[in-house]
């Protein structure tokens, strides 16, 4: 194999598609695109990953989306896959959203708050990969991760928790 298989998409399960992508688009800021209104919604963060140096890379960012979960698609069947149920509580997949310097962790987590989201916690400190991160759960039952990196010899405020070496 001369190049890696390649992350090219992530799906998010909801029983409201385009209540979730309206969710995201003003958590957010991303565009929404409903491409099969109220089973399939894409969600379009636009522009370019940035260079070292500041300015636009080639890479585009990457899209998002959001299925009905009584309908995955695609698929085979016009009735789609099962199982047709949101998933239970407990352990399930994270996404981790880097916030961009032109926003902020308190107006994303505001908003979040405010539409639905049970916040999971707040102002946490993880030295592994040099990050500040805070997490909540979307009305859907979906786990979201703020990430911000903590640049260069950072001050870790007395009010963050901050992880312990295993």
């Amino acid at each position: 194999m001369t190049q890696p298989n390649s992350l090219i998409f992530v799906d998010l399960a909801s029983d409201d598609p385009a209540a979730a992508a309206e969710f995201y688009s003003k958590v957010f800021g991303w565009r929404h695109d409903p491409r099969y209104p109220g089973l399939w919604h894409r969600l379009v963060p636009d522009g370019k990953f940035l260079n070292k140096d500041g300015s636009p890379s080639e890479i585009s960012h990457l899209n998002f989306g959001v299925f009905r979960a009584d309908n995955a698609r695609p698929h085979p069947d016009p009735d789609g896959a099962g199982p047709r149920a949101l998933a239970p509580a407990g352990r399930r997949a994270r996404i981790w959203i880097e916030v961009s310097d032109d926003d902020s962790v308190e107006r994303i987590v505001a908003t979040a708050e405010s539409l639905g989201a049970t916040i999971l916690w707040r102002r946490h400190y993880w030295p592994e990969f040099n990050g500040y991160n805070d997490g909540f759960c979307d009305p859907w039952g979906n786990e979201i991760i703020l990430w911000k990196d903590a640049g260069e010899n950072p001050v870790i405020s007395t009010d963050f928790t901050q992880e312990s070496a295993p």
